[in-house]
């Protein structure tokens, strides 16, 4: 193996590159979390149109749901390995490429009523198509912000792709409520869910443009160019004492990941509706205030991270979310849309203090060479385990318990796991990024 100089080199790209080259990835980002999103807010829907005659609609859809989130981590594997081969650059093109087709295809499917169970069939199919697609797109997307930011400012920057993705699922939430009080339930089953889909079109012919226009990032290049790059980076990661730990810190640390972005974000509005009953666009609109209350806090989570050291931002919000998580869940629970909008806010605002910060920590625990290989391979096992699986957990211990409380438990649980896991990790926020 060839030695690379200066493994802890610090990024040389000047301010204005690394913003362009920001909010290009942002936008990609806001294109491929749109297109994931939208099937949680749309799930109630989905299930009368595509299991009209099931009693349980929702629980399949949420299956169908969670089916995908199985797939993320070949997804991260193999986008992985070719990421670190061939550059992270080509892999973020390939990926928002597929979601996007897997998502219009969604939008074009015939339903139940004209082919009976072939589609549901179907749509489980593109849903594991769009997995795979996520699967390579966050530690993709991370890595290749992280290694383009400049020294000192790598959790704001990186924490921007974050406001991308929360805005995006607001996108899909407003566009859901919309469409929702527009048309009505009979029209939205008729044809009004289809609209959301479609958008993947637009969406994703902007971000394969934008990303087919940047380059590839510094610290990759400079391995590509010394020869330094690893045959089998999943192989040398699970070789290396270091990085297997390292792993196995990426599966844990976004525990807190299954009670936020998959519970309190893509579940809330069916959550609100089935089992609170909130108006779908009381639920929705609920979910869009704390979207924007998250999307407020994030920066400043990422800023305050790089002052400070990502440990203690992270420990600081697992530990609120332990002492939060039941009242606000309680404030939701209430019936009152003001009290539901307040709980959701503040756990939106704790909820910030992981997710702003989560990636740009699991970055920096591995070396350029592994690092979209490992990163994803920890990360998508972690959401496959905890993430994906949550909405479909949550419905089916309400449903056995009927204890409307369980995400508030479930948060709990997940911020105490999260706490644990991170106060083993060494925080790398003040060095540069490794490239061996």
């Amino acid at each position: 193996m060839a030695t690379v100089a200066a493994q802890l080199t610090p990024s040389t790209v000047d301010p204005r590159t690394a913003r362009r080259v920001t909010l290009a990835g942002c936008v990609g980002i806001f294109a491929e979390l749109y297109d994931n999103g939208i099937f949680g807010f749309m799930a109630g829907t989905l299930g009368a149109v595509f299991f009209p005659h099931s009693h349980n609609a929702v629980q399949l859809v949420f299956l169908g749901y969670a089916v995908s989130f199985f797939f993320r981590p070949f997804g991260g594997v193999i986008c992985g390995h070719l990421g670190d081969r061939i550059g992270r650059q080509r892999m973020l093109v390939f990926v928002i490429l597929l979601i996007s087709v897997a998502t219009a295809a969604i939008g074009l499917l015939p339903t139940y009523a004209s082919i009976g169970i072939a589609a549901p069939a179907l749509l489980i199919l593109l849903r594991v198509m769009q997995g795979f697609s996520v699967g390579g797109e966050a530690s993709g997307a991370m890595s290749f912000l992280a290694e383009h930011a400049p020294e000192g400012k790598r959790g704001l920057y990186t924490s921007y792709a974050q406001i991308a993705s929360f805005l995006s699922l607001l996108t899909g939430t407003l566009i859901a409520a919309a469409l929702t009080s527009g048309l009505g339930a009979h029209r939205m089953e008729s044809y009004g869910w289809r609209i959301p889909f479609l958008l993947a079109i637009p969406l994703g012919i902007t971000g394969i443009y934008i990303r087919k226009r940047i380059s590839d990032t510094p610290n990759f290049t400079r391995l590509q160019e010394n020869g330094g790059l690893s045959r089998n980076p999943l192989k040398e990661a699970f070789s290396s004492a270091e990085h297997r730990r390292a792993m196995l810190l990426a599966l844990f640390i976004p525990l807190m990941n299954g009670s936020g972005y998959y519970v309190l974000f893509s579940y809330m509005p069916t959550f609100m509706s089935s089992e609170l009953h909130f108006s779908k666009v009381q639920g929705l609109l609920v979910t869009a205030t704390s979207l924007v209350a998250i999307s407020i806090a994030i920066p400043y989570m990422g800023r305050l991270s790089d002052r400070v050291g990502r440990k203690k931002v992270l420990m600081g919000a697992a530990v609120a979310m332990a002492i939060a998580g039941v009242p606000c869940y309680l404030l939701i629970g209430t019936g009152s849309v003001p009290l539901a909008i307040l709980g959701a806010c503040v756990m939106a605002v704790i909820f910030a203090g992981h997710t702003g910060v989560i990636h740009i920590l699991l970055v920096e625990l591995f070396p350029t060479r592994v690092r979209y290989s490992a990163y994803g391979l920890g990360y998508n096992v972690s959401a496959a385990l905890f993430g994906g699986t949550a909405p479909l957990l949550m419905t089916y211990l309400i449903h056995r318990t009927g204890n409307v409380n369980m995400p508030a438990f479930y948060a709990v649980v997940t911020a105490l796991g999260t706490l644990l896991a991170v106060s083993r990790v060494k925080d790398r926020a003040h060095l540069p990024l490794r490239d061996e």
